[in-house]
């Protein structure tokens, strides 16, 4: 249950930090034909899907998007794409998730997209909380925040709306 004083992030503010992230995106790859947009399985993926929309109406490039799914409870266990490995060896490549918590799902990606050549290799999330465990970084953020290690991040994305809050 969430009460007012814990939302971090309304819907028209995510949507704003949603577009931020795509002009800057697009910005970054100016002089590329194509970019693949990683949004890992869940809430990364939603929030991909969003970042996709907007970069379709603010650039002519061509987006594709492609789902990584990674096991959170097992990242260990082998990470999948709903793409081939030809669909985006040597591309612009932006993986995406809703929050950098402690880095382990992040990095996992990442690891998995090193053993194949992309031309440009960004990350982008929502909300970046700075309790890494590893040496991941967002490229793209929406928000940075200092929260305590018990205080959790919770994004809801609905049809009509999205909420970022404090759990």
């Amino acid at each position: 249950m969430t009460t007012e004083k814990n939302i971090i992030l309304n819907t028209v503010q995510i949507n704003q930090k949603i577009k931020r992230i795509a002009y800057q995106i697009y910005e970054c790859n100016t002089d590329e034909k194509e970019v693949i947009i990683a949004g890992i399985v869940g809430n990364g993926y939603i929030f991909a899907e969003k970042l996709v929309e907007t970069l379709n109406e603010i650039s002519a490039l061509k987006i594709s998007i492609c789902q990584v799914n990674i096991n959170k409870k097992k990242p260990l266990e082998p990470v999948t794409t709903s793409l081939a490995v030809a669909d985006y060896k040597n591309k612009s490549l932006v993986l995406v998730d809703d929050v950098l918590n402690s880095g382990t799902t992040l990095i996992y990606g990442v690891k998995h997209f090193l053993d194949v050549p992309l031309k440009r290799f960004k990350t982008a999330v929502l909300v970046n909380r700075n309790h890494k465990k590893y040496p991941v970084k967002a490229d793209f953020k929406g928000v940075s925040l200092s929260t305590s290690i018990k205080e959790h991040i919770q994004i809801d994305f609905t049809e009509k709306e999205a909420k970022a809050y404090l759990v």
